[in-house]
């Protein structure tokens, strides 16, 4: 039996695939690739992932304890709420970064790494730019130097149309998250991490059209959403909390994930 682990932080949780019968109410990318590996393959998985985790945090948090399961494939992506404090050491936190790809390499593990989103048409995070780009340079030196395996985020432009994304603008939605279960399946097949490629198992995103609204409902689009999402956002940045202060990893110990039955 082939063990999946998923290490990380909202984005690997699944934030914005909304699923109410699952842990923390989410399913994400990470589960519906799972859900694949189970079922074509002898996989199990788990996933310790947690909202609003920072690299420091990944190490601490979730290392030891993703080492000691034992994985044959683990992915790791963090560092986003890294890139969103400009004060960040960058340059250390991604020293860090490579120990953890080092030390499950080292153990035996295959490493899934992520380059991050490039947030070039993001009027609120534009500015984030450059350093993702830093990031992403740093993930590439890191895959090269441990036989690490890349899925390529920032060069993947459909994530730019906005119907992939949830309504916070932060976190993609279940047609981003299956976009990119997709995605990541055909990256484990070209690697031969998979006895084949499995990505067409996952249905492809059908987008709705996009809607044509007036000045007046951008306006109050806008406004909600600044309400809703940016203003609880930034509270938490000014008072040191994170949404996911209160969650635990969704799960902590092995099994098969069935797949979801329309």
């Amino acid at each position: 039996m082939k063990k999946f682990l998923a290490l990380g932080d909202s984005f690997t949780e699944g934030v914005g695939d909304v699923d109410l019968s699952r842990p923390n109410q989410v399913r994400g990318w990470a589960d519906r690739v799972a859900e694949v590996l189970c079922t074509q393959g002898d996989w199990e998985y788990a996933n310790l992932a947690v909202r609003g985790k920072k690299i420091g945090q990944v190490i601490n948090q979730q290392l030891d304890q993703g080492l000691s399961m034992k994985p044959d494939l683990v992915s790791i992506y963090a560092g986003g709420n890294d890139i969103l404090r400009p004060t960040a050491d960058l340059d250390a936190l991604m020293r860090g970064y490579e120990g953890i790809v080092r030390r499950f390499t080292e153990a035996g593990s295959t490493v899934l790494l992520f380059t991050g989103f490039d947030t070039v048409e993001s009027p609120l995070f534009s500015k984030t730019r450059p350093r993702t780009a830093i990031y992403n340079e740093k993930v590439r030196e890191i895959a090269d130097a441990h036989g690490a395996i890349i899925a390529d985020y920032w060069r993947w432009r459909e994530f730019s149309d906005l119907r992939y994304w949830a309504v916070d603008r932060l976190h993609m939605n279940e047609l981003g998250h299956g976009l990119m279960a997709s995605k990541v399946l055909n990256v484990l097949g070209e690697a031969k991490v998979t006895e084949g490629n499995w990505a067409h198992l996952i249905d492809a995103p059908v987008l709705p059209e996009l809607a044509v609204n007036s000045r007046g409902e951008k306006l109050k689009a806008e406004l909600g959403w600044a309400r809703e999402h940016l203003a609880p956002w930034i509270k938490r940045r000014l008072t040191g909390t994170s949404s996911g202060d209160t969650l635990s990893a969704k799960y902590p110990q092995y099994l098969q994930l069935a797949p979801v039955i329309d």
